[in-house]
């Protein structure tokens, strides 16, 4: 079986090679949007639901039940925090943005607990992961908050204390509820 070569003329003419229609046609397009908005609302011709922008201060797009916002730590019954850095969180997360450093707890307990615990929200991807992977119920992502812009880099960086601050206590189990949690559902 041969392989051919097809060769195919290319478009010519003064038209084709200046784009001159479709510059023309763009501008058209982005003409007819301007009028139709500026004079139909100027006028008062339209309903204020067809436009797409909103007045930003004044008015706030609500936010979808599913959305994630800032991060947040759990408070335990004791006012500590959940997290027993298993490091779990930042192992899982694909931006690198979680940092544990792990103490031994003050009482003697075999329980760890992260003496450092930030994250980097400029390198957060907002993907939920860490989330997912803790084991204990220590962090969440319900906060509703978006991250806001920042002049320096260090004030997206949001520390343990930060992170507290905006946390709740947890009222999930800790440890789950077992191994034999279906068992315990059939009554």
């Amino acid at each position: 079986m041969a392989t051919t070569v097809k060769t195919v003329e290319r478009p010519t003419g003064i038209r084709r090679q200046t784009y001159l229609v479709a510059i023309v046609e763009g501008l058209w397009v982005t003409f007819r949007h301007l009028m139709k908005n500026w004079v139909g609302n100027t006028l008062g011709l339209r309903a204020k639901t067809d436009i797409a922008t909103l007045s930003y201060p004044e008015e706030k797009k609500a936010y979808p039940e599913r959305n994630r916002g800032l991060h947040r730590l759990m408070k335990r019954e004791d006012g500590e925090v959940r997290c027993v850095a298993c490091m779990m969180c930042p192992t899982v997360c694909p931006a690198h943005c979680i940092t544990i450093v792990p103490e031994e707890a003050p009482d003697g307990s075999i329980e760890k607990r992260p003496r450092i615990f930030e994250i980097d929200e400029l390198r957060c991807v907002v993907c939920g992961l860490c989330v997912e992977a803790c084991p204990c119920d220590a962090i969440r992502m319900d906060t509703k908050v978006h991250a806001w812009p920042t002049i320096r880099r260090a004030d997206a960086i949001l520390d343990k204390e930060a992170l507290l601050s905006r946390g709740d206590q947890s009222t999930a189990t800790q440890g789950g509820v077992g191994a034999f949690w279906r068992e315990k559902v059939k009554t």
